[in-house]
């Protein structure tokens, strides 16, 4: 059993604390907003992002780093991506040599391009030391797993000691971890996938039926493989969870937050209705434009992710976009 602490208290960080708890682990939570942080020693619920889920009486809360961070062997960093350098940077002065630091967050940097683990490695590492970064994805939604139902992901790290100690920590009975050493395969898989599930997200709201869908899953597929590839991935990560798994969960799933922002585009409501309201991240939204930069430092063609970059920052007619994308032009299907 380990002291872990699980940065970030929005839906998926308080699930992943639940379960952790669950396993007997020593749990603190850090949560950003001081007001729910209270709320939530109190209620012993986070009725802001997990609702109807109690915290077991072992997980602590907190609204300050300083009593989550030191003495954790284990922290599970689980904030949105625009902050996470931000959270990283507070961190530096907590975290000591032989900490480990897992990634939960699915995105891509904006401006520099990094991806989670890059952006920890660079604030932290120094600090943690080398090989002791390491991310987990895959099919995964919250309120699932906060309710014990089976799971299976992939922890990653360049260190397959470090991937290891990541699985024996969070693996159990209804939690199964895999290991890869692809951190660049996991980590853009699960960024990617985002971007395509708000396309098919607009295929629901226009109408469009289970043939669209199952093509753009596919095509979508496609892209994440290309520009995986492109920046040093291993050919089978994406025909795995955190590749194929996580982008039919996240497209066919109606708890998908970025399928249901794509489903209010298509039927015709604005980027800024659509928002409005709402207390979640849909990651894709920031990672489209971060995407298609990397894909064209690359050369990487990426006609989905450029179709969805056109409805959610150009105006661009939903039903329009994906018209365009089957009137181009003709081709084999692996060229």
């Amino acid at each position: 059993m380990e002291r872990v602490a699980v940065i970030g208290g929005g839906s998926w960080g308080t699930a992943l604390a639940i379960h952790l708890a669950g396993l007997g682990h020593r749990v603190v939570l850090w949560v950003y907003e001081a007001e729910l942080a209270e709320r939530m020693k109190s209620t012993r619920e986070n009725d802001v992002y997990l609702p109807g889920f109690r915290l077991p009486d072992g997980l602590e809360v907190t609204g300050r780093l300083d009593q989550a961070v030191p003495g954790a062997r284990l922290m599970l960093t689980v904030m949105p991506s625009h902050v996470c350098r931000t959270v990283a940077r507070d961190m530096v002065p907590l975290v000591a040599s032989g900490q480990l630091v897992v990634s939960a967050t699915k995105g891509i940097e904006e401006g520099s391009l990094r991806r989670m683990s890059q952006v920890l490695e660079e604030e932290l590492g120094q600090r943690i030391g080398p090989g002791a970064v390491a991310v987990i994805s895959g099919p995964s939604f919250s309120r699932e797993t906060a309710a014990g139902e089976p799971t299976a992901v992939v922890a990653a790290s360049v260190s397959e000691e470090t991937a290891r100690r990541v699985q024996r920590c969070l693996s159990g009975s209804r939690f199964r971890l895999y290991t890869t050493t692809d951190v660049v395969g996991v980590e853009l898989g699960g960024a990617v996938k985002n971007v395509i599930a708000i396309a098919a997200g607009v295929v629901q709201g226009i109408g469009l039926g289970h043939n669209t869908t199952a093509a753009l899953i596919t095509r979508g597929l496609v892209e994440m493989e290309r520009l995986s590839l492109a920046l040093g991935a291993q050919p089978g990560t994406l025909a795995g969870l955190s590749g194929l798994g996580d982008l039919v969960l996240t497209c066919t799933g109606h708890l998908s937050r970025n399928r249901s922002l794509g489903v209010e585009l298509g039927q015709g409501r604005s980027l800024e209705q659509a928002l409005e309201g709402k207390v979640t991240v849909a990651e894709g939204l920031r990672t489209t434009r971060s995407v298609l930069q990397l894909a064209a430092a690359r050369g990487v063609e990426m006609p989905i992710t450029s179709e969805m970059d056109g409805v959610l920052h150009h105006g661009a007619d939903p039903a329009a976009a994906i018209a365009r994308l089957m009137e181009r032009r003709l081709k084999p299907e692996m060229e």
